[in-house]
């Protein structure tokens, strides 16, 4: 194996458990429909994975959530993504995991994708050659696959990197972001399935719709990459998939102009849905905003959570290593 592929961080070679975190992320980006997220501090999953001598992978025990998670490792996203890993590598050990759920069940932040990254990212530090956080993304897809039914890399590129990527099939790529950006996320205490708002997403398309989503997109990272807000601004509008799924989310449209009002790059859907998030070139803008659009889910009779964070956010990392015996 390359040097390249190689994790810069790894357990010593006589550690048997790993526990790593993986942050809460931003899916879509209102105009990178699975390709585009950043990371975000405040909500995140933990997984330990421990070495153990049979060719299998276990799941212990799943801990954080009122709703029963699968426990057969094929029908679990770290799961699955652990399995990926073995049989790619041709470990004779397997690994033995327990995560502990800190995202909730269909809010639109990430939680399946942060499930997989950190059970990938504990199990890595295992190995007595680590590989690097890209060569773990094709491993990482096929445990989201199992959430979603379908391979994208929006919520996953982010938590394996830190910020905001552009998360091919095959390839993710970091972008530059304004340290003093931040974001506003909101995640209203309601459900709202992946699977179920992918199906809002069926239908016919208009090729005009595409010229200007994919327009929205250029200008989006273009200012980014030159730091310029004006830029951001006339981008982070989603004309093709925000109407179709704006719907599905209970007071929306108060929700977000409540994030417009309060000086936004732009506000959207966080990933699949229900949480909506704003992007802010100020931190007050972004407090501010924040306790509006709490206000406005409240005004649709929901309680919410609120986070501000950068939009530069962490990457996932390992907690510590547990040197035990087997």
């Amino acid at each position: 194996m390359s040097n390249d592929m190689l994790e810069s961080t790894a357990a010593p070679s006589h550690a048997r458990v790993a526990r790593a975190f993986a942050p809460a992320s931003v899916g879509n980006v209102a105009v990178g429909f699975d390709i585009l997220g950043h990371s975000m501090a405040g909500a995140g999953d933990r997984a330990e994975v421990r070495l153990i001598d049979e060719p299998v992978v276990r799941i212990a025990a799943i801990h954080g959530t009122v709703t029963e998670l699968p426990r057969e490792p094929h029908r679990n996203t770290a799961g699955m993504a652990l399995l990926a890993l073995r049989e790619a590598l041709q470990l004779s050990q397997g690994f033995e995991l327990t995560l502990h759920k800190g995202i909730a069940l269909g809010s639109g932040m990430g939680g399946s994708a942060a499930s997989c990254v950190a059970a990938l990212v504990a199990a890595n530090a295992l190995l007595d050659a680590p590989l690097s956080r890209e060569a773990l993304y094709r491993f990482a897809l096929d445990g989201e696959a199992v959430a979603s039914g379908s391979r994208h890399g929006d919520n996953l590129g982010p938590m394996l990197l830190g910020g905001l990527v552009l998360a091919t099939h095959d390839r993710l790529l970091r972008i530059p972001v304004p340290r003093e950006w931040h974001c506003a996320l909101v995640h209203p205490h309601c459900v709202l399935e992946t699977r179920k708002s992918r199906a809002a997403l069926a239908g016919e398309y208009a090729l005009g719709e595409f010229v200007a989503q994919s327009g929205n997109l250029a200008q989006l990272l273009a200012g980014c990459y030159r730091g310029e807000a004006a830029l951001v601004r006339e981008g982070l509008k989603d004309v093709l998939v925000e109407p179709r799924r704006a719907p599905l989310v209970p007071g929306f449209m108060h929700v977000k102009q409540a994030a417009l009002d309060h000086h936004a790059l732009g506000a959207s859907i966080s990933g699949g849905g229900p949480s909506v998030f704003g992007w802010y070139e100020h931190r007050a803008d972004a407090d501010a905003a924040a306790t509006a659009m709490q206000a406005a889910f409240a005004d649709a009779g929901l309680d919410s959570d609120a986070f501000v964070a950068p939009v530069d956010g962490p990457a996932a990392g390992l907690i510590d290593h547990l040197h035990d015996t087997p």
